[in-house]
């Protein structure tokens, strides 16, 4: 069933949701059912499984160092069939441009649609580590409102290169990313709900948005995308804060600001495991707000661990 649909049939009523991280190649993926088992009390429709993009790594071949390519993390469309099948529940996988190009993508798609999956997140991807701004991949997409455009393409019976329209078509439900407090790269906020909106008009159904840990930026930012003539479910992503290094990596990675309320109870915490208690009762805090305002869904980012999901979850659901 397609995000759309899971919302639409709740009747107003916050669904929970949460994005895992692929494990790292050749490791069991009975940790990752370990950590998903626990939240599976709490009904969620669907469950985003991320997708990396290549690496590089060096190897010492006859004295020197060899660069190598290689992908740390596959496997997404292989564990988006595992849940699908294991927990009769929604994967969305993520399409990246970054690290694909359109012909890769195009076969993704394709074995998406004939393995059932209904739904699919778009997302330009990070920058690789050895550059300073994201750079598209030879063939690829620079930008996610191109490969929203490629998705809703397949979804009409449009190939990569055919010339004509054919009887094969896909029918994904297609989710974006939206950025309550800009994506670091734009300029302005009102730039970036531009660029939003271009992914909306492209074919885009639904909003995830980046993490944030102040409810008001969430608000003003789904107040601004309305009167941007973006009329489709935005749905939150809330990060439980967890060790003190966030307070100094959170802001620097993704650009975002957070709360001196946070900051001070953080500063206050002997170790990180009662860091990691105030990352769970800030996280209540901020979903029971969400939960009264009546956002459709509350999507968790879990980061391979689920125990302050739960915790959050027992809390709200």
């Amino acid at each position: 069933m397609k995000v759309t649909d899971h919302i639409k049939n709740a009747n107003g009523k916050t669904l929970f949701s949460f994005e895992i991280v692929t494990p790292v190649k050749g490791k069991n993926i009975q940790d990752l059912y370990n950590n998903i088992d626990p939240l599976m009390e709490f009904n969620p429709p669907f469950i985003d499984v991320t997708t990396s993009r290549e690496e590089y790594v060096y190897v010492e071949k006859d004295g020197l160092l060899d660069r190598k390519t290689v992908r740390k993390r596959p496997g997404t469309l292989g564990i988006s069939v595992s849940l699908k099948h294991k927990y009769n529940i929604d994967p969305v996988p993520h399409i990246l441009c970054g690290g694909f190009t359109k012909e890769e993508t195009e076969y993704m798609l394709v074995d998406c649609h004939y393995l059932e999956i209904d739904n699919v997140v778009a997302l330009r991807g990070d920058a690789m580590k050895h550059q300073k701004y994201f750079e598209p991949t030879k063939g690829g997409h620079t930008y996610a409102c191109e490969l929203v455009h490629q998705i809703s393409d397949l979804n009409n019976g449009k190939f990569l290169h055919e010339e004509n329209l054919t009887e094969f078509k896909t029918d994904f439900c297609i989710g974006v990313a939206g950025y309550p407090e800009k994506h670091m790269e734009a300029p302005s906020l009102q730039t970036d709900l531009k660029r939003l909106k271009a992914k909306v008009d492209a074919g885009a159904d639904y909003v995830v948005t980046q993490m944030f840990f102040d409810n008001q930026k969430y608000f003003d930012f789904v107040k601004m995308a309305k009167e941007a003539g973006i009329n489709i479910p935005i749905i939150p992503g809330i990060k439980p804060l967890a060790v003190n290094r966030h307070l100094q990596l959170l802001p620097h990675v993704f650009s975002i600001d957070l709360p001196e309320d946070l900051i001070n109870a953080v500063d206050n915490c002997k170790n990180n495991a009662a860091v990691r208690q105030v990352g769970i009762e800030w996280a209540i805090q901020q979903s029971k707000e969400l939960k009264e305002a009546g956002v459709p869904v509350l999507h968790y980012y879990s980061m391979g661990k689920s125990d302050n999901v739960q915790a959050i979850a027992q809390a709200l659901f």
